[in-house]
C-alpha cells in the first residue's frame, strides 16, 4: 500500500530554489554579528525570515496558475503582489525603526541589502519559470498538426 502517490503532493521548483537560496542568505546573517558586532542588528535572521515568506507569498501569487501567466492577469498579479511586497517591507521597517531607535541605522542598511537580494531572486525565478513555459507552449504548437492542411 502506497501512501502517497507522484501526483498527490507536488512542490514546485521556485520553492526548493527559495529555501536554498534563503539558506545561503541566513550564513552571513549568522556570522556577521561574531565577526562585525558593531555593524550588524540582532534583527538579521528575522529579516531574512521574513523575506522568505513575503517572498514564497508573492512568487505563488505570480506562479501559482500556468493559464494565469499566459494571460493579461499575470501583469495585474505581478503589480499587486510587488506593491503588497513594497507596502508590507515599508510596514515591517517603520515599526521596527520605531521600537528599536537605537538600531534604526544597521537595520535599515541590512534591510535594504537584504530586499534588494531577495528582489533579485524573485526575478531571475519569475524569468526562468515564464521561459520555461514558453518553451512548453512553443513545443505544444509545434507538435500539433495543421487544421488548414486536412
Amino acid at each position: 500500500m502506497k501512501l502517497f502517490k507522484k501526483t498527490d503532493f507536488k512542490i514546485p521548483k521556485y520553492v526548493f530554489r527559495l529555501i536554498l537560496f534563503t539558506i545561503i542568505v541566513t550564513i552571513p546573517t549568522i556570522v556577521m554579528p561574531v565577526i562585525f558586532p558593531k555593524y550588524s542588528s540582532p534583527a538579521l535572521p528575522f529579516i531574512v525570515l521574513f523575506f522568505f515568506f513575503l517572498t514564497l507569498f508573492t512568487l505563488y501569487i505570480v506562479l501559482r496558475d500556468a493559464s494565469m501567466r499566459e494571460s493579461k492577469k499575470f501583469v495585474s498579479g505581478y503589480v499587486v503582489s510587488r506593491t503588497v511586497k513594497f507596502m508590507t517591507c515599508l510596514l515591517f521597517m517603520l515599526i521596527y525603526i520605531i521600537v528599536n531607535k537605537e538600531d534604526r541605522w544597521n537595520f535599515a542598511f541590512a534591510f535594504l541589502i537584504i530586499y534588494f537580494l531577495f528582489a533579485i531572486f524573485e526575478v531571475f525565478v519569475i524569468k526562468k519559470e515564464n521561459d520555461r513555459l514558453s518553451r512548453e507552449q512553443k513545443q505544444r504548437l509545434e507538435q500539433q498538426p495543421d487544421e488548414g492542411q486536412e
